[in-house]
């Protein structure tokens, strides 16, 4: 997968955002309290790293609730198990929604809950050496693969949200950002379910070389050998593909796209980077519509974007989903759902809907 970017916010609408945020946590800590249910609550103050700006105070010293000191390090081995709470599911999406209006960082978001799941192995049995959504992306020797590159952003920018909800699985809460960011941007809604496992630590975190490529020498072939083996078919490659009407590529972070476009130059959040389409904080069938016309230089085209377009199997739906929105909705909310839930072990195994 091509790069996709995290944003930062002025310091007065952050500002803002954290007083907003407190007293939501605030409010959402009192109801928890009373139903019985557990939240942790970090004693200190969090901090985004690098690009992205400080977060709230989110400290309650009143709070019943336990202390939980987490990192997104190769030495978080805690075993986290599956999500079991629907209110903490359902108060954790709200956080995210707050994220996504001060942040504008869907695409990363989007992005996070994919190179998790899209690890998958269907020709191994065993769970977690298959891979797939079980949170394991939240360890640095995976975070270091080539094709996470910028996604420790994501989870700075998640952090807080799981130090408040301490019954939610990293697996699920990558899960509920990725599908939470396509609908805010005006996408489908996604058929989710929880209750995703989480690893125990980094040794089970899969090799390396298991997520697409933007620029393979076979670009159509590529794309089947990888999402094949995670049990796809073409009607799935294009209209995942379709996910790139959100987004930006950077060329220090990927090796794709110009520094800057029209469309980049200004934001919103940090600027530069070439998107996929003019509005990339637009879920829409328009990258379908670009790719097809190339039209506008100052727009993105991989290899692996120009193949559904070239390949005759990819095309039909490729035609299909620019001249059809509803159609493209339609099918990119099933293949998300689908790509969400492969090689994870849930509990309950039926899962858990909100």
């Amino acid at each position: 997968m091509a790069e996709r970017v995290s944003l930062a916010l002025n310091t007065t609408t952050t500002t803002m955002a954290s007083s907003l945020r407190t007293q939501v946590s605030a409010s959402r800590l009192l109801r928890f309290s009373s139903s019985g249910s557990k939240l942790s609550i970090p004693s200190s103050s969090l901090s985004f790293t690098r690009s992205l700006v400080s977060s709230p105070l989110l400290s309650q010293k009143r709070c019943q609730a336990a202390l939980v000191n987490r990192s997104f390090s190769s030495a978080a081995t805690t075993h986290c198990t599956a999500a079991t709470d629907p209110e903490q599911l359902k108060s954790a999406r709200e956080d995210i929604k707050e994220l996504l209006n001060t942040k504008f960082c869907h695409p990363i978001l989007v992005r996070l809950g994919w190179h998790d799941a899209g690890t998958y192995n269907k020709n191994i049995s065993g769970w977690p050496q298959r891979g797939g959504a079980n949170g394991s992306l939240r360890y640095e020797i995976e975070l270091k693969h080539a094709a996470n590159a910028g996604l420790v952003n994501a989870l700075n920018l998640i952090k807080h949200i799981k130090d408040m909800y301490s019954g939610i699985s990293y697996a699920d809460l990558f899960q509920l950002a990725s599908a939470t960011a396509i609908e805010e941007a005006g996408g489908p809604k996604i058929p989710m379910k929880y209750g995703r496992v989480d690893t125990s630590g980094p040794h089970e975190c899969p090799e390396e070389g298991r997520l697409p490529d933007a620029g393979p020498p076979s670009p159509a072939n590529h794309l089947r050998e990888v999402f094949y083996r995670m049990g796809l078919d073409d009607k799935d490659i294009v209209a995942l593909s379709g996910a790139h009407t959100l987004g930006r590529s950077r060329p220090e972070r990927s090796g794709w796209g110009k520094p800057e476009t029209k469309y980049t130059k200004e934001g919103p959040g940090a600027p530069g980077g070439q998107s996929w389409t003019p509005e990339w904080l637009k879920f829409d069938n328009s990258y379908f519509t670009e790719i097809k016309e190339k039209r506008d230089e100052d727009l993105l085209v991989l290899p692996t974007d120009a193949a559904i377009f070239e390949d005759p199997s990819f095309k039909v739906y490729a035609e299909k989903y620019a001249a059809d929105q509803d159609a493209f909705f339609k099918d990119y909310a099933e293949s998300h759902a689908k790509l969400s839930n492969l090689g994870a072990k849930f509990n309950p195994p039926e899962g858990i809907s909100i």
